[in-house]
């Protein structure tokens, strides 16, 4: 999922004020590491990653996983009430923890370089029959210098001009779709889920009638006047070997709780999907998230909804089916086709339309201070919750917004829309 360079209100609020519980990787001198606690994420030892490693800084562990902090646990900070200040360069420090942060800035990128992912093809969808119907699953090499948690974004600066004529463009952020190892397992790579965007004959033009030359899929609109999203095109039209300037990483509204007995509800629309598919690799798929006899550290349980307007438009679905053949009493997945899918009534199917065929059980799953609610995509989803759980909380005696903003207050609901 992507968001422009002036972060949003939401994004900013998560970012800015972290809080009582997120991921750390770095134990701070001092403090104890909590060695007895369960968690989710694998320690260093036993490990076959390298640690990324950060130039000019004393701060980093060496020689072992560098996300997973070689001989600290992992342990949670969450939002705070107020802001968090930076105590060192490369990291923000939440409630006594070290997360990474904004290690390369706008004005000092890492250059980073495309290489072929060996899982997904760089083009994920099929054309719809829309001018936008593409999106792409892209891997960028970081050599271990960009070190992020599942949750976090990074920044991509395209060659530019952007809608302003600035050169380079405004920074983009992007949730990063890939688990702290990278698909490969390596700490090295970090992936992004991007959504080509391509308007025809709206406000915002940068290619007139005949102007419009075909991108890489081959897709365009010589007879149009047509706007191209000036970062998203430049992500889906590279190639491997092409070089990629990154910034980052940031975000700490949407980090996975330590407790490994958590059930994580999520909500997703399109791109959306990108965090959510970086927990469900740390939760089902790496090796970061297994214990030594191979058995899984999440004991919980992990509910997807995802929401695309075509059965097209889904993304990493052999991935879904193959966590619930392999894990099917933790894993469940639901999709809701809005253009092609109508419930029993003839209502078309939203990610709340779905919801509500298991309000009851997901009701009962939030009374949990287990559960935690993750949405990423449209503004709209958050409507969407009240329009489910509305009616089921006042019947229970619950005014469903203050129940939502009870679960924001406990660390529970996060939420990061455009």
């Amino acid at each position: 999922m992507s968001r422009s360079g002036r972060v949003p209100a939401v994004l900013a609020a998560g970012a800015a004020c972290a809080g009582a519980a997120h991921w750390a990787f770095v134990t701070p001198a001092g403090l104890p590491a909590r060695e007895s606690a369960p968690q989710l994420r694998a320690t260093a030892r036993g490990s076959n990653a390298e640690a990324p490693k950060m130039t000019g800084s004393s701060v980093l562990p060496t020689g072992a996983l560098f996300v997973a902090a070689a001989a600290a646990s992992v342990a949670v900070a969450r939002r705070a009430e107020g802001e968090v200040a930076v105590k060192k360069k490369g990291v923000k420090v939440v409630h006594g923890q070290e997360i990474p942060w904004n290690i390369f800035s706008p004005k000092a990128p890492y250059q980073g370089k495309v290489v072929k992912n060996q899982k997904h093809a760089q083009t994920l969808t099929t054309p719809t029959g829309d001018a936008n119907w593409e999106t792409t699953h892209l891997t960028f090499d970081h050599g271990g210098n960009v070190p992020y948690l599942e949750g976090q974004s990074i920044g991509i600066i395209a060659p530019g001009p952007d809608k302003k004529g600035e050169t380079p463009a405004r920074i983009r952020l992007y949730s990063i779709a890939s688990s702290a190892v990278g698909d490969d397992e390596t700490s090295k790579t970090v992936s992004l889920c991007v959504k080509r965007v391509v308007d025809l004959n709206k406000e915002h033009v940068n290619r007139e009638v005949g102007e419009d030359k075909p991108d890489k899929a081959g897709t365009h609109f010589p007879e149009d006047k047509v706007y191209r999203g000036v970062c998203s095109n430049h992500i889906c039209d590279l190639s491997v070997g092409d070089d990629v300037m990154i910034t980052g990483p940031t975000g700490a509204e949407m980090l996975l709780p330590e407790d490994p007995e958590a059930n994580i509800v999520m909500l997703a629309t399109g791109t959306g999907i990108a965090p959510m598919r970086s927990y469900m690799r740390l939760l089902f798929n790496d090796k970061a998230g297994a214990n030594a006899d191979g058995s899984r550290k999440f004991k919980g349980l992990a509910w997807l909804f995802m929401g695309v307007p075509f059965a097209k438009s889904l993304l990493y679905d052999d991935e879904h089916t193959e966590y619930k053949t392999k894990y099917p009493d933790q894993f469940k997945f639901d999709y809701a086709v809005s253009r092609e899918d109508k419930n029993a009534v003839g209502q078309k199917m939203y990610i709340q339309t779905k919801m509500a065929e298991y309000a009851e059980e997901l009701w009962e799953m939030m009374q949990s201070p287990k559960t935690h609610i993750y949405m990423c995509g449209l503004k709209g989803m958050e409507a969407g919750m009240a329009e489910c759980f509305g009616p089921i909380a006042e019947k229970a005696g619950v005014n469903w917004l203050e129940f939502a903003k009870a679960m924001k207050k406990a660390d529970r609901y996060h939420v990061e829309v455009y």
